[in-house]
Formats: structure tokens, sequence, C-alpha cells
């Protein structure tokens, strides 16, 4: 069966689905907003089925890969909401100590696609860890919609401090170096950001197309960042301007690549807007940026 690309969507109906899937629209409002461009072939519903998350289809490594192990853990987050719960990944016979790598999903908590780029880290020989922001309301809840619809909830000064309090955590792994990198895609390449004006000694932020922070948070900033912009995304592509300026003023070591014609979530292999060339370039540019800042 062939797999649906970008391609195969109206330029316009992606555009709907962006605003859906970071809650800026409903998905009566998406549903009928779509139906114009709805076929006798695809209604409006089908479209939003095709491009909505195909799980099994996309996983590259599986939990019971045996070159890697996996576990659940948890950890106190004092200025957050209590307690982190997160999926750690790594390699199952590591020669030594390893870097570590904090991984941040994108707004719906940690699902699967996201527990499969924890473990392609671990193959990478990275000790990965990715911690679920929904944990506090119950979990990620199995379903992309419902995901949604709890991560509007949360208290963001809270979670940031969660997000805090796993980068903490890696630092103090015993089988870790103590250096620690963070990727995160979306809301989670946001959270990368974040933590790159927070945390000093971060050795690496590699935030996939992740909002922004002010200039004055940007002054902040000590880490190496390697920053992946999709071409097809206005949405976000408007506050990299005034970002690149301030990390240009504050001396900030950066690369940053746009990626032409992509979509915005074009690293996510499990929806449409996934476009293997410019992803599989963007994962092979953010294992060399922490093989070199995270190993040296």
């Amino acid at each position: 069966m062939k797999r649906s690309t970008a391609k195969d969507f109206d330029p316009a109906v992606l555009q709907l689905f962006d605003r859906y899937v970071h809650g800026l629209i409903s998905r009566r409002e998406f549903l009928g907003s779509a139906a114009r461009y709805a076929t006798a072939g695809m209604s409006a519903g089908m479209l939003l089925e095709a491009l909505s998350p195909k799980f099994a289809q996309a996983q590259q490594v599986a939990p019971q890969d045996p070159r890697i192990r996996t576990r659940f853990v948890e950890f106190p987050s004092p200025q957050g909401y209590g307690r982190v719960h997160a999926y750690l990944a790594e390699p199952a016979k590591a020669a030594g100590k390893l870097p570590a790598v904090l991984v941040v999903h994108e707004n719906r908590g940690l699902n699967p696609h996201i527990e499969d780029i924890a473990r392609r880290l671990a193959l990478a020989d990275f000790i990965a860890l990715a911690p679920d922001a929904l944990y506090p309301l119950g979990g990620y809840p199995g379903n992309e919609d419902a995901a949604r619809e709890l991560f509007s909830k949360l208290d963001q000064s809270k979670t940031q401090a969660d997000f805090l309090a796993a980068a903490a955590y890696l630092k103090t792994l015993p089988e870790g170096t103590g250096k620690v990198g963070a990727v995160g895609f979306c809301y989670g390449g946001g959270i990368v950001n974040f933590l790159a004006t927070r945390i000093p000694d971060l050795a690496a932020g590699v935030p996939f197309y992740g909002s922004q922070p002010g200039a004055a948070d940007a002054a902040r900033i000590k880490a190496p960042l390697l920053l992946h912009y999709a071409g097809a995304d206005d949405r976000i592509n408007a506050g990299w301007p005034a970002f690149e300026a301030a990390l240009k003023a504050a001396g900030v070591d950066y690369q940053a690549y746009v990626y032409a014609g992509a979509q915005h979530g074009f690293n996510n292999d499990t929806t449409p807007r996934y476009d293997e060339p410019a992803a599989h370039l963007a994962w092979q540019r953010t294992l060399d940026f922490f093989n070199k800042h995270l190993r040296s």
C-alpha cells in the first residue's frame, strides 16, 4: 500500500490540520472547513484519519530489541508537579559511561512515536530519557485527540519545571557521563529552547520547529544549538528572524537549517507530513551534533 505524503493533500488542508493539532481550531471546525476539499472518495473525516498518526507502521526500533534496554523511571520534581514519569532507553551493552539526551515530545505527551525516538537514540549509543508531561493528569491516554485536550489543562510553569528536573536527573545517572543534551519536536522544540535559557551547562540543544524565546531570554543561552525549521511552516518561522538576531547578539554558537518545502512535523514519520529526505538529513545532523558536543 502506497504511503501518503503531504503532496497528496491540498495545502489548505495541511494548514487546517496544523491549526487543529495545535489547538487553534476544534475537530468540528476542522471537519467543517475541510469539507470543501472533500471528494467522492475522500470525506472530511477520511482526510482527518489519513493525516492522523499511524504509530505501528512507523516504528523503527521495537521495544524488545535486544540491542537496547528500556524501563520507566520516576523521580522528584519539587518545583513542578511533584513527580516525573519518564521512559528511559539505553544500549544493552555499553563499553563505558555514556552521554544522555533528554527527548521532549509534541503537545500530545509520551506517545509511541516519542518512545521510538528514544530507542533510536539508544541505538546511536546515547542514554535517552523521554518524560511524559501528561503524567500528572493520568499520562498519555492512548488517543491523540484526548491527549491534546488534556495538554491544554497543564500548568505550563510546573511542566517546564518538570523538564528542568528531568535534565538534572540525567546529570546524576551513574551510567552517564554527566553531559546532557536535549532534542524536542514542535512543543518539545520550544521546551528545548526554554531549557537552553535556564540551564547554563546544557551541552547541546536541538529544537525541531520549536517556538522561540524572547530576546531577553535568548541572551542567557550558553548551549550550542542546532535548529531545524520546515520551509512550509509560516507560523513557527515567523519568530526565527528575531530569534536569530538575538542569538547573534549574544554570541551563541548555533547552526540553523530550513528544509525547503517540508511541512511542520516533517520528522514525525507516523503522519503524511513526514518528509523522508528532510527527516533523514536532519536526523543525521542531529546525531553528528550530539556526538560532537556530548562526547568531547
